[in-house]
């Protein structure tokens, strides 16, 4: 039986986390026979108890990992993968706590997963949606995601996409310490440490909802970190190619 950690970066999701929980107990019995799936909250020490909220539901290989402050999600990832390697995990999972992604899909990246492949849950795909953003929105996600795809030369629809399955044969080759990004970027650094470690990428269609609780972290540094980081990750690619 496979073994998978769903890591959840949490920080003031106090409103969403008991029906995500819920749904992911769910979905989890449902591929049982298939996959142990254990649950692993990154909480950034949430002022609204986010993490005390979910260990009051007492729900079965729920665990919680608890940090001193505020630090971004590319660092909250890094900081489950890292426990989650030591617990010798084959598969990690990625999943937003605000409900933004479905985990009754969590299946069906799980079966597109192997040894060698990173899963990406892509919205814009054919099957992928989007559901309540407006045009302002999907113009922001579609050009940052094909900017990045032109600049690293990866004919991939969706980098910036948070939902996904990395194996850990891929984790354990990556210096965690070497990592550039801490917001959004942080995936695409990712999806360009796999095609270079020799992993294949595939791309799963998914049903993205926007949150209809607590607010959106994505801010202007976040979105120019991600924007400068692949621009200098092309131009050393263009080097070295030299």
């Amino acid at each position: 039986m496979n073994s998978v950690l769903v890591v959840i970066p949490t920080y003031n999701e106090s409103e969403s986390i008991r029906t995500l929980l819920v749904r992911l107990e769910k979905a989890r019995s449902q591929i049982s026979a298939s996959y142990k799936v254990d649950i692993l909250i990154v909480d950034d020490n949430s002022p609204d108890q986010t993490a005390a909220i979910a260990m009051g539901m007492q729900l079965k290989d729920l665990k919680i990992l608890n940090r001193n402050n505020k630090q971004g999600l590319g660092p909250a990832y890094l900081a489950g993968f890292t426990q989650g390697l030591k617990d010798n995990y084959e598969y990690f999972v990625e999943m937003d706590a605000d409900l933004s992604h479905q985990p009754e899909q969590l299946i069906d990246l799980l079966s597109a997963a192997t040894n060698k492949t990173l899963v990406i849950g892509t919205r814009w795909i054919a099957g992928g949606s989007v559901v309540n953003w407006p045009k302002r929105r999907k113009w922001i996600s579609k050009l940052g995601t094909g900017y990045a795809s032109f600049a690293l030369n990866l004919p991939y629809r969706d980098l910036t996409s948070g939902y996904r399955v990395l194996p850990r044969e891929f984790l354990k080759q990556i210096d965690f310490s070497k990592i550039e990004t801490r917001g959004y970027g942080f995936q695409i650094e990712m999806a360009l440490k796999a095609i270079e470690s020799g992993f294949e990428i595939k791309e799963v269609p998914i049903t993205f909802v926007e949150r209809e609780n607590g607010y959106s972290k994505m801010s202007m540094a976040i979105i120019w970190e991600a924007w400068s980081m692949v621009t200098l990750w092309a131009l050393r690619r263009l080097i070295n190619r030299r």
